[in-house]
């Protein structure tokens, strides 16, 4: 078999550290990078970008923001909405305010902003933990979309409460407005996932991720050997807010166009990126890529099936699909607590170990 270790030796610390130590993973690794950058750009259409990719990308930093939080840090949210609520206004906010700046720039900024604002509700974090920390981060969900709605400034006074992002290009190629390319809106979100997988993916592996993983696991204990409990949690809110600032920005500018803030933002959409995350694997880069995936392709394939080919309404094939989910979340729940992540893992162990028991 080809997905074996031998022969595979490390010389250095940086080699026998990497992310990929096997040479089949990174070959594998770059092989979706060259698809992803050279093949999907080249075949994309209207469709497949607004139905697949620009959301699975979108939704795909999302959950590795709240995966940060709550499947490494070990701390409940149930807000993620609100959040991305905060980097779209925010990014609505600087793109008007300031429309000679880069939008890379106003959804970076968007990002910070949102981290800011995650950084203020995660404080409880420091007294309470478990389900009161739940029921106060599913009150800053509220709290911001009630806030988003009755504050005209948000929204620029605009008469339909709606925002809308005007037109923007980065190097000449529009990525926001109505004029846009599948192609730019692809490109455009999958350099910042990219940029979001990077950091993340060092993050956890660093001293910063062992810090989330030892509150985690045992908060008391990992106090007593010197981890800084209210700098850990804070860090976690901080950078699980800044990518989901960053994925609120791009759902708002790039993918909507325009949005009102409890239509796009509301509590269904906090507990959609959750359940990315569950089905995903907590704890999991790759498994909030997987659940993101999961998540989004399954509606299409239920629709193309039930509507399409077997000819069911509308309304009928959408209960359908939240019946399926749910179902999908319990038997995750039970089989396989770890999700898609802890089972892909389990079957590069058996590849690795084939033809030997296991």
């Amino acid at each position: 078999m080809f997905y074996r270790e031998a022969g595979d030796f490390k010389t250095s610390y940086r080699e026998d550290s990497q992310t990929f130590p096997i040479k089949f993973d990174r070959l594998r690794f770059y092989a979706v990078l060259a698809v992803a950058y050279g093949v999907i750009p080249l075949l994309i259409n209207d469709y497949w970008a607004s139905a697949v990719f620009v959301p699975f990308l979108i939704y795909s930093i999302a959950a590795i923001g709240l995966n940060i939080l709550v499947g490494y840090a070990g701390q409940v949210s149930l807000g993620t909405g609100g959040f991305m609520a905060v980097g779209a206004y925010a990014c609505y906010k600087l793109m008007t305010a300031f429309p000679e700046v880069s939008i890379f720039i106003h959804v970076l900024i968007a990002g910070g902003i949102t981290a800011a604002v995650g950084v203020l509700f995660g404080l409880p974090s420091l007294r309470i933990k478990g389900f009161y920390l739940a029921v106060a981060t599913l009150a800053a969900q509220f709290f911001l979309v009630w806030l988003f709605n009755k504050v005209p400034w948000f929204y620029n006074y605009s008469a339909s409460g709606q925002i809308n992002a005007p037109e923007r290009s980065i190097f000449g190629v529009i990525v926001t407005g109505a004029q846009t390319s599948a192609m730019a809106k692809y490109m455009f979100c999958l350099i910042m996932l990219t940029i979001v997988a990077v950091i993340a993916r060092n993050l956890t592996r660093g001293t910063v991720g062992r810090k989330w993983m030892a509150i985690r696991d045992m908060d008391i204990a990992a106090e007593i050997i010197g981890v800084n409990p209210l700098t850990t949690k804070i860090t976690a809110f901080a950078v699980s807010s800044f990518f989901i600032g960053i994925a609120g920005a791009l759902f708002f500018s790039v993918y909507l166009g325009a949005a009102e803030v409890g239509e796009a933002f509301g509590i269904q959409k906090s507990f959609l990126i959750l359940f990315m995350v569950i089905i995903g694997g907590l704890g999991s880069i790759f498994g909030s890529f997987a659940g993101a995936a999961f998540l989004v392709l399954l509606p299409v394939l239920l629709k193309n099936l039930l509507v399409g080919t077997l000819g069911w309404p509308t309304d009928l094939a959408a209960h359908i699909e939240l019946m399926i989910v749910g179902a999908l979340i319990v038997i995750f729940l039970i089989a396989e607590p770890h999700g898609l992540a802890q089972l892909w893992r389990v079957a590069k162990e058996k590849l690795r170990l084939w033809p030997f028991p296991h």
